[in-house]
């Protein structure tokens, strides 16, 4: 493992695929992991498990400062247009004669034979659902919105515990569903609900999973709530609200 600064590189041992347009455009079991942003790694490819021959020059650069400059392509397969870029001449020498490509821009991406969304799986970022007997209080100006002894509690590295509480537990009538629908890797695709009390509307303030990932199923079909904009109390002790991105 190579750690520079903020970027670091590791060699990862899946088999990685990626298609466009019914393509493979590449499919390989070298990857390079590199955290180019702190939360989550960016797949990098050798050039032999690349489909260049899909690759087109736009012309285009992007610069890095631990990186250097970064030649970036247009992917073209099955009619369908992606994007991917390389450094030719990389400050950081494993990055030498290796492709990376914009995710969101390719149809779908597998680990293995699994199919995978959003961006990669970080190695060092672990989901664990327990269930538990402590008495969870969502609180929302001053009304009790839900109360529960049967929670599940996900614990997901670098962010705050997750209170995933039964419908049966919650005020459903002052919640209303959203057209927010947001997606992780680890546990799949979430919906939204705003609440209301007595007029005054929290916006997607509540989420759930109704089919969640294999790794998080224990959570399906349940809801929790932004710890950071409401108050939390397990046992009637209050939480403090907890400062992160989403705060």
């Amino acid at each position: 493992m190579t750690d520079r600064g903020r970027v670091r590189v590791e060699k990862s041992y899946k088999r990685v695929r990626a298609l466009l347009g019914g393509e493979v455009v590449v499919d390989s079991t070298a990857p390079l992991l590199v955290w180019e942003v702190p939360y989550y790694p960016t797949y990098y490819f050798p050039d032999a498990d690349v489909r260049t021959d899909l690759l087109v020059e736009t012309g285009e650069t992007r610069r890095s400062p631990s990186r250097g400059e970064a030649t970036q392509y247009t992917v073209k397969a099955g009619g369908k247009e992606g994007a991917a870029y390389a450094f030719l001449q990389p400050k950081m020498a494993e990055l030498e004669g290796h492709i990376a490509f914009v995710w969101k821009t390719l149809d779908h991406w597998f680990e293995e034979e699994e199919e995978v969304y959003v961006h990669p799986r970080d190695p060092y970022t672990r989901i664990d659902i327990l269930p538990s007997s402590r008495r969870v209080r969502v609180e929302i100006d001053g009304v009790t919105v839900a109360d529960s002894t049967n929670g599940r509690f996900l614990f997901e590295t670098g962010l705050p515990t997750r209170y995933y509480i039964p419908k049966t537990d919650v005020r459903m009538d002052l919640l209303t569903p959203t057209d927010l629908a947001t997606a992780c890797p680890y546990k799949g695709t979430a919906r939204y609900w705003n609440v209301t009390i007595e007029g005054n509307v929290h916006e997607n303030i509540v989420w759930g999973y109704d089919t969640p990932l294999q790794e998080s199923l224990d959570i399906a079909g349940l809801v929790a709530f932004y710890n950071e904009k409401l108050d939390i109390y397990i046992d009637e002790v209050l939480e403090d609200r907890p400062k992160t991105k989403f705060s």
